[in-house]
């Protein structure tokens, strides 16, 4: 007879009303068997890491949307994915599930040192020093410039900027206050303008190489530029990534109706001028209001209030 936490790969799982965790690891195991599925089996950590992260954020949307069925849906399939990569660490004999439930109980408890140790914390933000002191040790991260580094450059570079000046911040580098970033904002501003001056004094005299170099400062100038923003809404309390997200909802609804306006007319967008493109999008944003993704907005500075660890 099986132990209650023993994993069977060989039998064919049972279909049934209810499950439970050990009822996936089983049936994860069972499709990377011999008799499971063909393409489970050859599937390794680097072939579905993608998978990971686009469920992460399905799992973004479903919050957003407030349906919970959607949410206990896209929850699964995350956690699919953990026990998938699990398993195959266990096949290698690396670890396993329990090993991973272990080491994430014994991070809550060694960062929670305000509930399981000596440090005090009265309030959220107290907590959170405390969670960044002890992952500091934790990791071996002997300056501020180790905890930069350390956040992960596969992140989505507006959320990784986000962090990185979070974590600089934490040491007093930052403004007092928003008219600071803003103000750094313009100037970046005119830096790129200045690039581009200078691109097209090159493209006169038709210097091809100097138009390469011109067009890599550029870049770096755009970057400066777009770290300025994230800066100035980071000192707003607003989440760069969720912010562009709404407005790119936003976006594709307006041009839909746009779309949309142009058909009842039998026309096709690809017809119209500039100038009347324009006017159907402002057409098509007094149709639609100005209170576009409000109630989401709403939502994100609830969000916003706690912090992410």
């Amino acid at each position: 007879m099986m132990e209650q936490n023993e994993i069977d790969s060989r039998t064919k799982p049972e279909i049934k009303d209810s499950y439970q965790i050990n009822d996936l690891r089983n049936l994860l195991a069972f499709l990377r068997s011999p008799q499971g599925c063909p393409w489970d089996r050859i599937q390794t950590h680097d072939s579905i890491k993608h998978n990971l992260i686009e469920e992460a954020y399905e799992v973004v949307d479903a919050i957003q949307s407030g349906n919970s069925d959607s949410l206990k849906d896209e929850l699964g399939d995350l956690l699919m994915q953990v026990v998938f990569h699990a398993r195959m660490a266990e096949e290698r004999g690396e670890f396993d599930f329990d090993d991973v439930v272990t080491a994430v109980s014994q991070k809550l408890i060694s960062r929670h040192t305000h509930i399981f140790g000596d440090d005090t914390a009265a309030n959220p933000e107290q907590v959170l020093q405390t969670w960044e002191e002890n992952k500091k040790i934790e990791k071996g991260l002997h300056s501020q410039t180790d905890v930069l580094c350390d956040v992960p450059r596969t992140l989505p570079a507006l959320t990784r900027a986000f962090k990185v000046q979070k974590k600089a911040a934490q040491v007093g580098f930052d403004w007092p206050d928003s008219s600071g970033s803003k103000a750094k904002i313009f100037e970046e501003l005119d830096e790129i303008q200045e690039q581009i001056d200078l691109a097209q004094v090159r493209l006169k005299a038709e210097n091809i190489d100097g138009n390469t170099v011109q067009q890599r400062e550029i870049e770096r100038e755009a970057g400066d530029l777009l770290f300025a923003v994230v800066n100035y809404l980071r000192s707003l309390k607003v989440e760069p990534e969720l912010a562009l997200n709404l407005s790119t909802d936003n976006f594709i609804r307006r041009f839909a109706q746009m779309e949309a306006l142009a058909a009842a007319s039998d026309t096709e967008l690809d017809e119209l001028s500039l100038t009347e493109l324009d006017a159907l999008w402002n057409q098509a944003k007094q149709i639609l209001g100005q209170t576009d993704g409000t109630e989401s907005k709403s939502n994100d500075k609830e969000e916003n209030k706690n912090e992410s660890r």
